[in-house]
């Protein structure tokens, strides 16, 4: 495993053209944008490795690499920077896909699996097995959904307008809804209704939620098109190659240098200092990360602006997560009426059992009688992460930050993990406790303490509470009321999950705003 690294701290330069606080995949992205662009950039990151939520970590045993945060980069591939490999980190920085298939299993109480398929035919083929009319329903979704809807949100994730056609008014009421109402209208079975939501819920929001009704066709769209994509090596693939191409084009990236603040001058960002005392003067912009929460605090020389005040104020953290991670002997298999499976993502949890488990998260109460449960076993596609043949394997779930019991996670999370690992053990090969190694539980408190980004435990950013009322997953702007500061990371729009828009959105803002043009180095689109 070779972790995500930039220059060492004592590295630091006196200035730059841009300086990016934090090297998530985000900040990342947006400085391989400017850098070729032609742009001076200087990325400094808080953490002495680079990568954020893109990481990989030995968090078990020596040897075996583990994803501490993101797994597939799904959402990503879609992205002109992928789709189009804009930057080259496909063809030139050593980045490498493997699209996989099964994209997921959902193994069944009653001892069968549903089989998702990188294949709309063999999915819809597998959802007849259940409901013909669901089958039929499914293929309409997805023919809608690439029938005009997925270029609409194409724009949407983007940050350009929508247009005012019918496929932009069909997409606008779709988003007014909820997953769950989506789900529960087009679906009659319980399987595939609680198959459709699973998927829904990739990008950790409540589906229940009015907002979230486009997720059950662009995750699933997502899944059929590009399985899930697993970065060989780790998640950590990703920011190493895009280290590389900042460094390829002049740029620096700079670990172990907390920013603690940013000096504004005359209305203008002008430079940043280290806590350590280190200034480095922005000669042209300054993009910030750094969580919508905590960037006011950030803030040098001038009253808090009204627009960061308010990010700072809406913002709340959504659903927090509970994270397994195990080495195993060898790699899970998941139980079908055919057979054994193996998959590098399985999932669990009905749809009744996800709301259950929604309604107690909102009481403070951890839920594992029928919960989400997301696994991921990504040495079945990739040797490399596991010394020997051996294994690496991850659930992931939603757990309330503070339990309402009183009790500390830090004395309930290994009971509370072994539950989990009793769900999905019932439901597969290759979990009985001989086959663990090790095993490490990770709290909501624990995710939060892992990276300075992930508030009140949340890995995908959060979200925020509009003065209508309505709750969107990013902040809208990426151009603050400060002059040459800009804003960009998972807590921008459209939010969490390794989809390099909020980079890639970013980069385009500053360029804008510089006077350059980005199609210099990027697609319209």
């Amino acid at each position: 495993m070779t972790p995500a690294v930039g220059l060492s701290s004592s590295d630091l330069p006196d200035s730059a053209d841009v300086v990016v606080l934090g090297a998530g995949h985000n900040g990342l992205v947006c400085a391989s944008y400017l850098a070729a662009a032609g742009l001076e950039v200087l990325v400094l990151e808080a953490r002495d490795v680079a990568g954020g939520s893109t990481g990989t970590e030995e968090l078990t045993l020596p040897g075996f690499a583990h994803d501490s945060c993101s797994s597939a980069h799904v959402l990503i591939q879609s992205n002109p920077l992928m789709r189009d490999d804009e930057l080259g980190l496909l063809s030139t920085y050593g980045l490498e896909y493997i699209l996989t298939d099964p994209a997921v299993v959902m193994p069944q109480p009653d001892g069968d699996a549903l089989v998702m398929h990188r294949d709309l035919g063999g999915t819809a083929d597998e959802i007849a097995r259940w409901s013909s009319a669901d089958a039929e329903a499914f293929r309409d979704l997805l023919s809608e959904w690439s029938g005009g809807l997925a270029a609409v949100h194409g724009r949407w994730s983007s940050g350009l307008p929508l247009g005012e056609d019918d496929a932009a008014r069909r997409y606008l009421a779709l988003r007014e809804q909820s997953a769950w109402d989506v789900v529960h209208q087009r679906f009659s079975h319980p399987t595939i209704r609680s198959f459709i939501l699973w998927l829904a819920m990739a990008t950790i929001q409540d589906p229940r939620r009015a907002g979230t009704g486009f997720l059950p066709s662009s995750t699933t769209a997502g899944r059929i098109n590009f399985g899930w994509a697993t970065p060989i090596g780790g998640s950590n693939a990703l920011p190493n190659a895009l280290i590389r191409q900042i460094e390829a084009h002049g740029g620096g990236v700079v670990c172990s240098a907390p920013v603690s603040r940013i000096d504004v001058a005359a209305g203008r960002a002008v430079a940043v200092e280290t806590t350590d005392g280190r200034r480095v003067a922005a000669r042209r912009a300054v993009v910030s990360s750094a969580h919508a929460a905590q960037l006011a605090d950030m803030l040098g020389g001038t009253e808090i602006p009204p627009d960061i005040a308010e990010m700072r104020d809406s913002w709340q953290p959504g659903l927090s997560v509970f994270a397994v991670h195990a080495a195993l002997r060898k790699d899970l298999a998941f139980h079908s009426s055919g057979g054994s499976i193996e998959s590098v993502a399985g999932g669990l949890g009905s749809a009744q059992g996800i709301a259950k488990q929604m309604e107690a998260f909102q009481r403070g109460e951890p839920d594992v009688s029928d919960p989400w449960l997301l696994v991921v076993n990504q040495t079945v596609v990739d040797k490399s992460r596991a010394p020997g043949g051996a294994a690496t394997l991850k659930i992931l779930t939603v757990a309330p930050y503070e339990r309402a019991d009183g009790r500390s996670w830090d004395e309930s999370k290994d009971e509370h993990a072994d539950a989990i690992v009793d769900l999905v053990r019932a439901r597969t090969d290759g979990l009985g406790p001989a086959d663990i190694l090790a095993l490490r539980a990770e709290s909501p408190t624990d995710i939060a303490a892992h990276n300075p980004h992930n508030l009140g435990g949340s890995c995908h950013g959060g979200e925020f509470l509009t003065a209508s009322g309505s709750v969107i997953p990013g902040w809208p702007s990426y151009l603050a009321s400060i002059g040459g500061l800009f804003l960009t990371g998972a807590t921008t729009h459209p939010g969490g999950s390794v989809s390099g828009r909020p980079g890639r959105n970013a980069a385009r803002a500053v360029l804008t705003d510089l006077g350059l043009d980005p199609s210099t180095v990027m697609g319209p689109s």
